[in-house]
């Protein structure tokens, strides 16, 4: 099967994958992803209202100590350091892009600890930019479907996945592959007997499954 009609398959089984940190704004939606950082989406947005109403914008963040920021978002994993990186992240907004999110990769990579796949996503998401984000979704679906060899890492995941599908489906793609993974291609027992690609799949070839 080729991957745009890979692709096919999975928005037949997920027609309404799309983005689900909730966010107003590409700031609320670039600390946002900062905030998923190994943990999930429902457990940020549980945090982010109440984060976002005392820091709306960069402004208050970047006027913020760590300290005052790490009660609001206490109950995600790595909250100490996603504190310090979100308040450094919106001083950098601050003193080099006067508050506004940038759309660049470079710029946005200036930003502390914003890197490739958190970059791919503001680009997407918030400025409809064509970008492939890999994360471990992403990644797994793609090697397990035959997109990318089991050893790639993830820049090569997401170069092969931008040859191989049409550039106006990168970002629909994008968030199709992480419904998939999220909830049919799961890491631990995938739902195997749900899959349209079982005849293909390389699990097993892969993580020595039965």
């Amino acid at each position: 099967m080729k991957p745009n009609e890979i692709v096919d398959q999975i928005e037949k089984i997920f027609p309404q994958a799309q983005c689900e940190l909730h966010h107003e704004t590409p700031f609320q939606l670039l600390v946002a992803v900062v905030l998923s950082a190994q943990t999930t989406d429902a457990s940020v947005n549980k945090v982010t209202p109440a984060l976002f109403e005392r820091f709306p914008t960069s402004k208050e963040l970047a006027e913020a100590e760590p300290e005052e920021v790490e009660p609001y978002i206490r109950k995600i994993g790595l909250y100490r350091n996603k504190a310090c990186s979100i308040v450094n992240l919106s001083r950098d907004l601050e003193d080099k892009f006067d508050g506004k999110v940038p759309a660049t990769f470079k710029e946005l990579q200036s930003l502390s600890g914003v890197g490739r796949k958190t970059a791919n996503v503001v680009r997407s998401v918030a400025f409809d930019i064509p970008s492939f984000a890999v994360d471990t979704h992403v990644e797994r679906v793609s090697k397990r479907l035959g997109l990318a060899k089991p050893y790639d890492n993830v820049t090569k995941v997401e170069e092969k996945l931008r040859r191989k599908i049409d550039r106006g489906r990168w970002n629909q793609a994008h968030h199709d592959f992480i419904f998939f993974g999220r909830y049919l291609c799961t890491a631990r027992n995938p739902h195997c007997t749900q899959c349209p690609f079982t005849s293909f799949c390389k699990r097993e070839k892969i993580e020595g499954k039965k």
